[in-house]
């Protein structure tokens, strides 16, 4: 499904994306946003991927592909920033729940994952999005994915 742009759209970069979530590398999965529209709900993400990515060294190192739980984080994390920027919260959106999960296609080195989040339910406690990680316009995994909203003092 695609998109167009609004006038809502807009782009986030790395040093924003800081500013939002609290992970940090090696844990931070998100390198851009390439798309947000707070009022369709969506938000399109991007983590390049390369052979140096410390996963890689131990996850099949003869046929290195992305472990499944990192490309279901990588959706949350891009997700949480859907969150923040949907409610305008200092609160901090944390995984909650996981349902409908599937994988279909490796992720392996080089690849550049497109993390495609949209917007099931939002309120002030927490929500929900689907999830589409894409690589090459081909599934790579999808999920719903459930949040609570927590201040960062509870993190």
């Amino acid at each position: 499904m695609t998109h167009p742009q609004s006038e809502e759209s807009q782009t986030l970069d790395i040093k924003d994306i800081l500013k939002i979530l609290p992970h940090r590398f090696p844990l931070l999965l998100v390198d851009k946003i390439l798309e947000v529209d707070i009022e369709k709900g969506y938000i399109l993400g991007q983590k390049n991927l390369t052979f140096n990515e410390n996963f890689f060294q131990g996850h099949f190192p003869d046929a290195p592909i992305m472990p499944g739980v990192l490309i279901l984080e990588a959706l949350a994390q891009a997700g949480s920033v859907l969150f923040h920027l949907k409610e305008k919260t200092p609160k901090t959106a944390v995984l909650l729940s996981i349902t409908n999960a599937k994988f279909r296609n490796p992720v392996r080195p080089g690849d550049i994952l497109l993390l495609k989040c949209e917007g099931l339910h939002f309120s002030s406690k927490g929500g929900r999005i689907h999830g589409t990680a894409l690589v090459n316009g081909k599934v790579a995994a999808d999920a719903d994915i459930g949040f609570a909203l927590v201040s960062k003092s509870q993190i």
